[in-house]
């Protein structure tokens, strides 16, 4: 195997990011696995600090306790082999150099080969009252139950659309709170329509069921087919205001508010390294290329788990040993080529699956675009309103994102369009009367997260 002087580096340790440095690992390699989180498993297996007062996997993770348990453990027989450092953010890439912040000291560290296990975070599209204190994202939401052990409130609603909206408020039902409503924006005949796509995976499809037949058993009111309409309350949520699918306007009091239409992939140091991107119109997004092996554009660069394309955990263990094996073969190594179809068979499986999820469960942009008013606020961090947007499209005429960008302030902010750049696309893209593939995407910038102004530089080797 003709290997570089350079140990390969992994970015993110969930699953997709365990399991690639892990194959590494077996087969004789020394690989670097940085993670920004204090412990391995990344959000789907995020593990609360270590202490007193520990809750066990099966409460934290209920039917994916094993797998959680598993991706816990899977370092540990490699310790001696995999240079894991966690609290390590990647807050930049460039010219074969991470730049890094651990422990309030900036570095830098060369690689030769490098897989992006980024992950995901949560899609959202804002709503009258989404800026008051009570109201989460899905993914915040969850973070507040495995990783905090509280809730976002004693009576909670969870409003969007896709499978993570049912098992959150599953998992918050199951902990004990008061889960007043579900309240899905997609349709219960689009799950019928595509349901032959769900069934390329049956048990994720049956696990699916089960969520959504266990929260209705327990009293648990699921409206499918709704239109969100506001939240409501002064010091925090008090209730939130919906449309029903027969046009009725409904009120729900809740002391909590979680929203979410699905996961967008973290994309941003992919970007950074030059990886090409293409439009996908499922995902309404644009993600970096990569072949079946998880290869992107650019050579020694390899692409595994949610960050290149939302398919799941378990999509991701496999997309992360595939992508170390890519690694290893374009470095010499032998490998198992059964081996190999095994794990692509799988891969177009969860591929199937991730399609009909997609379709059953679309993101609601046309509607949410044609309605929103002028005095929403859509960018939080600088507090720009979709009014805002509509004036610079007036007076400017700008017709990519990164000039919207320019124009306007909007995903400027500490979260750099995380949470508001899928909004001002669509927006953008609806008053050009174009599509959303037309406008471009937002570019990130360096660093991709917050970094203190006095951390202390040194060369990381």
């Amino acid at each position: 195997m003709s290997q570089s002087p350079l140990p390969p580096v992994v970015i993110g340790a969930g699953p997709a990011g365990i399991r690639a440095a892990v194959t590494l690992a077996r087969h004789g390699l020394s690989p670097i696995l940085l993670d920004e989180a204090p412990r391995p498993g990344g959000q789907i297996y995020r593990q609360p600090p270590a202490g007193p007062g520990q809750r066990s996997a099966s409460e934290l993770y209920g039917f994916e306790a094993a797998k959680a348990t598993a991706i816990h453990q899977a370092l540990a027989p490699y310790a001696d082999r995999i240079d894991y450092r966690p609290d390590t953010l990647v807050w930049n890439v460039e010219r074969g150099a991470l730049d890094l912040l651990s422990n309030g000291r900036s570095g830098t560290l060369a690689y030769h080969s490098l897989i992006l296990a980024t992950g995901a975070t949560d899609r959202v599209l804002p709503m009258p009252g989404w800026t008051m204190p009570g109201v989460f994202t899905l993914g915040g939401a969850q973070i507040a139950l495995k990783a905090q052990g509280c809730g976002i409130g004693s009576t909670v609603v969870f409003l969007g659309t896709g499978p993570l909206l049912y098992l959150i408020a599953y998992q918050y039902a199951k902990a004990g709170a008061t889960v007043a409503a579900v309240l899905d924006t997609s349709a219960f005949g689009l799950r019928i329509k595509h349901l032959p796509g769900l069934l390329a995976l049956p048990k994720v499809l049956a696990k699916g069921l089960y969520y959504t037949t266990w929260l209705k058993a327990h009293g648990v009111p699921v409206y499918t087919g709704i239109t969100p309409v506001r939240a409501e309350g002064s010091e925090r949520v008090a209730s939130v205001v919906w449309q029903d699918s027969a046009g009725r306007q409904q009120h729900t009091a809740c002391d909590g508010l979680g929203i979410g239409y699905g996961l967008r992939p973290e994309t941003q140091l992919a970007d950074m390294a030059g990886c090409a991107f293409s439009f996908n119109p499922l995902d309404r997004a644009w993600l970096p290329d990569r072949d079946t092996a998880g290869r992107s554009s650019l050579a020694g660069v390899y692409l595994a788990g949610d960050g290149a394309g939302i398919t799941g955990a378990d999509a991701a263990e496999v997309g992360g040993e595939r992508a170390a094996l890519a690694l290893l073969q374009d470095q010499g190594a032998t490998i198992d080529p059964s081996r190999v179809a095994v794990l692509e068979k799988r891969m177009a499986a969860f591929v199937r699956f991730r399609t009909a999820l997609l379709q059953a469960f679309p993101l609601p942009a046309a509607r949410w675009a044609e309605t929103v008013t002028d005095d929403l606020v859509l960018c939080r961090c600088e507090e720009i309103t979709a009014g805002d947007l509509r004036a610079t499209v007036r007076k400017d005429q700008p017709h990519d994102l990164n000039r919207l960008k320019a124009l306007s302030r909007i995903g400027m902010g500490r979260c750099q369009g995380r949470m508001c750049g899928a909004a001002a696309a669509e927006l953008l893209a609806h008053q050009h009367g174009c599509a959303v593939s037309d406008i471009a995407r937002i570019r990130p910038q360096t660093p991709i997260k917050p970094i203190p102004i006095g951390v202390t530089p040194e060369n990381t080797p």
